[in-house]
């Protein structure tokens, strides 16, 4: 069987998408990485990877294999933990968030890092959406994302961390106004209606009986929020547990009766090796948020 070292391997070109940038990773040549990965191939009688000239891609079988090597990995590295009356930690966890979420989540990771040296934290960003796919699908050990009411998933476990109220987000020098009258006579800009957050406006919209006058649309909240801040519309967004938007000069925060909220959760495969070390990242987490 092969080693841990080569599974090890492979759970990385699994992250990284090449070859070049595994070996850095794991501090081997390209060419030792390429034979490791043949060595896998061998003994489990399939090829896991596309060739094509030099570009290296896992295929079906290889996409398969990486939620139950990283399973097996997440079983090994608690194995060579110390012993529970040391409270130390130790081994490699995969972590994603919503770019909204990314500060706080490397803030804790970093924390838990300097307090258990043993730990190897990685962090990437995306969409929720794809987030929870990856989770699902094991090429992540937890993210932080939004979580959709009704989303049946029985694989996945989530704990929650927080919510978001929508607010309407407007220039300051706008002259007051109720909030419907403001919807209706302002230039809108939308949130991507095929996310969550999306939906979330299109609720909203729905509650307050308000038509916008839609002048674009977008999935990347500072981008909205800085269109506003220069004056070329309005917008329904998540307040943003680390946003300054009630100080700044240039902006107004309405509130909304009764407003829908983005629920924040922390979601993770139920049979998941890790799950002591992901409660722990959740309780740092929820520490570094304002």
């Amino acid at each position: 069987m092969s080693s841990i070292r080569i599974l090890r391997t492979f759970s990385a070109v699994a992250a990284e998408g090449s070859f070049a940038a595994t070996a850095a990773r794991v501090a081997l040549t390209q060419a030792a990485v390429g034979q490791q990965m043949r060595v896998l191939e061998a003994e489990l009688r399939r090829p896991l990877f596309e060739r094509q000239g030099k570009a290296v891609v896992l295929n079906e079988a290889g996409r398969a294999l990486v939620p139950q090597v990283r399973r097996l990995l997440g079983l090994y590295d608690q194995m060579l933990a110390p012993g529970a009356g040391s409270h130390a930690m130790a081994g490699t966890v995969h972590l994603g968030a919503v770019v909204s979420a990314v500060r706080p989540l490397i803030q804790a990771t970093l924390t838990l890092k300097a307090r258990h040296p043993a730990l190897d934290l990685h962090v990437s960003a995306a969409k929720s959406i794809e987030l929870v796919e990856r989770v699902q699908a094991g090429e992540l050990d937890a993210a932080v994302v939004v979580r959709e009411a009704g989303s049946a998933r029985p694989q996945l476990a989530w704990t929650p961390l927080y919510s978001e109220a929508m607010v309407l987000l407007l220039p300051r020098k706008l002259q007051e106004a109720p909030l419907r009258t403001l919807l209706q006579a302002q230039p809108f800009i939308r949130f991507d209606p095929s996310q969550h957050t999306g939906r979330l406006v299109e609720r909203t919209l729905k509650r307050l009986r308000a038509r916008p006058q839609e002048l674009l649309e977008l999935n990347a909240l500072e981008t909205m929020v800085d269109l506003v801040r220069s004056g070329l519309g309005i917008t329904l967004v998540p307040l943003l547990r680390d946003a300054r938007w009630q100080a700044d000069t240039k902006l107004r925060v309405l509130e909304i009766p009764q407003a829908e909220e983005r629920r924040m959760a922390l979601v993770q495969r139920r049979d998941s090796g890790k799950g002591a070390l992901l409660a722990a990242v959740a309780r740092e987490f929820q520490g570094k948020l304002p």
